[in-house]
């Protein structure tokens, strides 16, 4: 008997489920490091995307696989003259076309106490398709 249950049970394959990936990873999302001005770039080429992995926050999140079949999003919200900022994605949607990304900018609320220094709020997104982005 133990060895028929031996015999059935190597037998026996694993059942894959397939894990659908999330439309958008946020790779890092910093209050300090942006750039002086408010944009957004989507990066979409090789070329573009081996930036981003030559970044020291990044460096180990960005795979050879990612490159081929993901976009890259830098969203920076620009040069700010206290603490409290940040940016980052409200929303993403696919359509059959595209991606359509809702950005969020956030500001401290008044009298809150923020560092008083200035910061340079910027956030790197990875989006898991090829399709064109529209960014909101």
């Amino acid at each position: 008997m133990f060895v028929v249950f031996l015999l059935i049970a190597c037998g026996a394959k694993a059942i894959k489920t397939a894990v659908k990936k999330p439309l958008f990873e946020v790779l890092t999302q910093q209050p300090n490091g942006g750039g002086n001005i408010n944009f957004y770039e989507i990066l979409t080429e090789p070329n573009e995307i081996k930036m981003l992995q030559n970044d020291k926050k990044l460096k180990n999140k960005i795979s050879v696989i990612d490159v081929q079949k993901s976009n890259f999003i830098i969203l920076n919200m620009g040069k700010k003259n206290t603490g409290g900022y940040s940016i980052g994605i409200e929303s993403a949607v696919e359509t059959e076309a595209n991606i359509i990304i809702n950005v969020k900018e956030s500001s401290p609320e008044t009298g809150s106490m923020v560092t008083q220094s200035i910061t340079y709020p910027y956030c790197v997104v990875k989006i898991n398709s090829k399709k064109e982005i529209i960014i909101k």
